[in-house]
């Protein structure tokens, strides 16, 4: 068999070609506008980029001309600055951390709440609280280990956090696990 003139093969192959493409035009027109949409977001964000290392560069030279103070602002205030000052609750020559995460601070066997009162925990605690460290446990790791306890160990933990600390989240998941295991 001849073969045909390299223009002749370059035509049908060429026709073929639009021939696939049309056939896949339904599913290609589909993508397009995800695709657009993915462009000008990698455009835009590499725009960003490139602005961000201008900036950088300029703030470099910058600094290489006019040398930064080492003068910290008269409004600007940090914990080590006031430690001790008598402006906040001071523990030992600590700050206590403020907010939701000073709720309860426990020290030297006295419970201390965000109010201000303390009470001083005389509960003994039961077997299986010193069998899990529960003193030492965060939610996480006791969400962990409730599975394992039985609905007798559970009433006891729950009972000893509501005679000690009463920590609400810690309640809430003691209780919602013996609904669980009794509804078993």
């Amino acid at each position: 068999m001849a073969t045909a003139p390299y223009g002749v093969r370059l035509l049908v192959g060429a026709a073929v070609t639009a021939l696939e493409e049309t056939r896949k035009l339904p599913q290609t027109i589909l993508m397009y506008p995800m695709t657009v949409a993915s462009n000008i977001a990698h455009i835009v964000m590499k725009v960003q980029q490139d602005l961000a290392d201008l900036v950088i560069k300029g703030d470099s030279a910058l600094e290489n001309i006019f040398p930064p103070k080492d003068e910290q602002p008269e409004w600007a205030t940090f914990d080590e600055d006031s430690a001790g000052d008598g402006d906040g609750p001071v523990l030992d020559g600590e700050r206590l951390t403020e907010g939701r995460f000073a709720l309860y601070t426990v020290t030297d066997g006295v419970d201390t709440k965000a109010q201000g009162s303390a009470t001083t925990t005389t509960t003994s605690a039961p077997e299986i609280a010193e069998e899990l460290d529960y003193e030492s446990l965060t939610l996480a790791q006791l969400r962990a280990r409730l599975q394992s306890l039985s609905v007798a160990d559970l009433e006891a933990l729950l009972a000893y956090e509501e005679a000690s600390k009463a920590r609400a989240p810690f309640q809430t998941l003691l209780a919602n696990r013996i609904t669980r295991a009794s509804a078993k």
